[in-house]
C-alpha cells in the first residue's frame, strides 16, 4: 500500500486564500495606440486588496512520498503538465523517467528512462503537450525533443537547428512550436525564436536585454560575476503570444508568432534603493549554501562574500521577480520580496488578456509552480526531510 505525503493545510491554506472582501474596483487601465503597437498603462492595485478567486483548501492529487512503491518516491522532479484527460505526467530527473499518474494521483505507467536508445534520455528536463493527444520531452545537453503518443509510444527525435548559436527549448505549445532562447554565457543580450516542430525556424522575436556581467581578477585568475540585484531576462508563452521582458523594468512586450510587436504592458511602480541587508540576501542567493547549518553556510560567506567587493550593485532593486502566464491566458507577474518586505506569501500582479490589471493574488512561498489551469495550479512542494511533492490544487475564479 502506498503512502501518500499531504501538506499540511493549516499551513497552505491562510496563505493561499486571501480573506474575505468586497469586490474591490479594477485598477486604473489606459490604453494608446503608437504607430500600430498598443501600449497598456497600470495603476498599481491597492496594497491590501486581492483577487476575489480561491485555492482549495486541500489538493486535488497528491503526489509522493518518503517510503512506499517506487512510482511514488520523486528524486529530483524538475516539470510536470497536467494532460487534457485529466492525467498528470511528472518529469523525475532522478531517474530520468516521465511518470504518468491519474487525476487523483494513482501510478498509471513509466515511460523513458536514462539511456541513449528511442525514448531514452541522457537528462531528462522538460516535458510539455503536443499536438493532438501527444507529449514532447525533451533533455538539455543533447538538446533533442522527444516526442510520445498518448499511450507512451515513442514516436520520433528532433532538434532545434544550429546556426551558430545555441538556442534551447524553453517551453513546447499544444500547436506544435517550440520557443527558444540563445543568451550566451557572459552575455548581457538574449535572443528568443519560434521554432516548427522538425526544429526550424518559424519566427523571431529579436535581441532583449540579459543579465549584467561584470568580470574582476580573484586571486590573478580572471571571474565572472553579475551585478548585484541586477536585471534578469524573462519570457513566456501569453495566449497565442510570446511576452518578454527584464527584472530591471516594469514593462512586458507581447509579441504575435509572426515576431511582430503588438502591444506593450507596464504597470506603476515605486522604485527602491537597496538596503545593505537586501545587497546581502542577494549575495547569499549566490553562494553555495543550500542545505548546509547556519555554522557551514557563515564559514561558506566568510570565504567567498570578499570576492563580492567591487561588483557593482544595481540603482534600484528589481521591478518584479518572474512571470508566467495561464491557461486562460492571465498573465502573472511575481512581485519582487525584498528584507524589509517579509510577505506571508508569493504576491502576484495578475494581468487579464488584453494586459489590463485585474489585481493581486497570493500563492504560498513554498510552492513551485509548474502550470496553472483554467481551475487548478499544478506544483511541486519539499517537505520535511526534502520529501518532494507533486500537488493539484483546485483554482475557483470569482
Amino acid at each position: 500500500m502506498k503512502i501518500r505525503i499531504l501538506t499540511i493545510l493549516s499551513m497552505l491554506a491562510p496563505a493561499a486564500c486571501a480573506p474575505d472582501r468586497d469586490a474591490e474596483p479594477r485598477p486604473a487601465t489606459t490604453t494608446r495606440d503608437s504607430a500600430g503597437i498598443l501600449i497598456v498603462e497600470n495603476a498599481r492595485p491597492p496594497t491590501d486588496s486581492r483577487l476575489p478567486w480561491r485555492i482549495g483548501v486541500e489538493p486535488a492529487a497528491s503526489i509522493g512520498t518518503l517510503e512506499g512503491e517506487e512510482p511514488y518516491l520523486l528524486h529530483y522532479v524538475a516539470d510536470a503538465t497536467k494532460l487534457p484527460d485529466g492525467r498528470i505526467v511528472v518529469v523525475n530527473t532522478g531517474t530520468h523517467e516521465l511518470r504518468v499518474f491519474d487525476a487523483h494521483g494513482t501510478h498509471l505507467a513509466t515511460w523513458g528512462g536514462q539511456g541513449e536508445g528511442p525514448g531514452e534520455f541522457d537528462y531528462l528536463t522538460d516535458v510539455g503537450r503536443w499536438p493532438g493527444d501527444s507529449i514532447v520531452a525533451w533533455t538539455a545537453p543533447r538538446m533533442g525533443m522527444s516526442v510520445f503518443d498518448a499511450d507512451g509510444n515513442y514516436g520520433r527525435t528532433f532538434r532545434l537547428e544550429d546556426a551558430g548559436a545555441r538556442f534551447w527549448p524553453h517551453a513546447a505549445e499544444a500547436n506544435g512550436t517550440v520557443m527558444a532562447v540563445h543568451a550566451p554565457e557572459g552575455g548581457d543580450t538574449t535572443v528568443v525564436q519560434l521554432r516548427d516542430g522538425e526544429g526550424r525556424l518559424a519566427g523571431s522575436f529579436g535581441t532583449h536585454p540579459g543579465s549584467e556581467p561584470f568580470r574582476k581578477n580573484v586571486d590573478g585568475q580572471r571571474w565572472l560575476f553579475w551585478t548585484i540585484l541586477g536585471r534578469d531576462p524573462v519570457w513566456t508563452s501569453w495566449g497565442d503570444r510570446v511576452a518578454i521582458g527584464h527584472t530591471g523594468r516594469y514593462e512586458i512586450k507581447a509579441f504575435r508568432a509572426d515576431g511582430s510587436l503588438e502591444r506593450i504592458v507596464r504597470r506603476d511602480l515605486v522604485r527602491r534603493a537597496p538596503t545593505q541587508a537586501d545587497i546581502e540576501a542577494d549575495i547569499d542567493r549566490r553562494l553555495p549554501i543550500h542545505g548546509l547549518s547556519e555554522a557551514e553556510a557563515d564559514s561558506v560567506r566568510a570565504e567567498l562574500r570578499p570576492r563580492y567587493e567591487g561588483v557593482p550593485v544595481a540603482e534600484h532593486l528589481p521591478a518584479f521577480a518572474s512571470i508566467m502566464a495561464d491557461a486562460a491566458a492571465h498573465l502573472w507577474v511575481e512581485e519582487y520580496e525584498s528584507v524589509a518586505d517579509d510577505y506571508p506569501a508569493r504576491l502576484w500582479t495578475v494581468f487579464d488578456p488584453e494586459g489590463g490589471v485585474l489585481g493581486y493574488f497570493e500563492t504560498p512561498k513554498d510552492w513551485r509552480i509548474f502550470e496553472i489551469g483554467e481551475d487548478y495550479i499544478l506544483v511541486l512542494v519539499r517537505g520535511e526531510l526534502d520529501v518532494e511533492t507533486v500537488q493539484v490544487w483546485p483554482l475557483e475564479r470569482s
